[in-house]
Protein backbone atom coordinates (compact mmCIF):
# COMPACT_ATOMS: atom_id res chain seq x y z
CA UNK A 1 0.00 0.00 0.00
CA UNK A 2 2.69 2.41 0.71
CA UNK A 3 4.83 1.65 -1.79
CA UNK A 4 1.79 1.83 -4.22
CA UNK A 5 1.48 5.72 -2.90
CA UNK A 6 5.12 6.48 -2.92
CA UNK A 7 5.68 5.09 -6.42
CA UNK A 8 2.34 7.07 -7.58
CA UNK A 9 4.24 9.96 -5.98
CA UNK A 10 7.06 9.79 -8.19
CA UNK A 11 5.58 8.91 -11.87
CA UNK A 12 3.09 11.98 -10.83
CA UNK A 13 0.37 9.84 -11.28
CA UNK A 14 -2.99 12.00 -10.50
CA UNK A 15 -4.20 11.45 -6.62
CA UNK A 16 -8.14 10.87 -5.84
CA UNK A 17 -9.20 13.44 -4.18
CA UNK A 18 -6.84 16.66 -5.15
CA UNK A 19 -9.40 18.96 -5.24
CA UNK A 20 -7.72 22.31 -4.25
CA UNK A 21 -4.60 24.20 -4.76
CA UNK A 22 -3.14 23.65 -1.42
CA UNK A 23 -3.49 20.01 -1.70
CA UNK A 24 -2.15 19.65 -5.03
CA UNK A 25 1.16 22.20 -3.56
CA UNK A 26 1.68 19.93 -1.11
CA UNK A 27 1.61 16.99 -2.77
CA UNK A 28 4.28 18.69 -5.28
CA UNK A 29 6.44 19.38 -2.32
CA UNK A 30 6.26 15.50 -1.55
CA UNK A 31 6.88 14.51 -4.77
CA UNK A 32 10.44 16.35 -4.87
CA UNK A 33 11.13 15.75 -1.37
CA UNK A 34 10.67 11.60 -2.31
CA UNK A 35 13.07 12.18 -5.50
CA UNK A 36 15.56 14.29 -3.97
CA UNK A 37 15.60 11.56 -0.76
CA UNK A 38 15.73 8.78 -3.51
CA UNK A 39 18.42 10.31 -5.29
CA UNK A 40 20.77 11.15 -2.23
CA UNK A 41 20.02 7.10 -0.97
CA UNK A 42 21.93 6.19 -4.15
CA UNK A 43 24.45 9.01 -4.10
CA UNK A 44 25.53 7.14 -0.95
CA UNK A 45 25.37 3.69 -1.65
CA UNK A 46 27.80 4.18 -4.51
CA UNK A 47 30.17 6.15 -2.51
CA UNK A 48 30.08 3.23 0.37
CA UNK A 49 30.43 0.35 -2.50
CA UNK A 50 33.05 2.16 -4.40
CA UNK A 51 35.38 3.55 -1.84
Amino acid sequence: MIFRKIWSYLTFQKQEGERNLNTRLMHGMNRVSLLMFAIALVIILVRFVFK
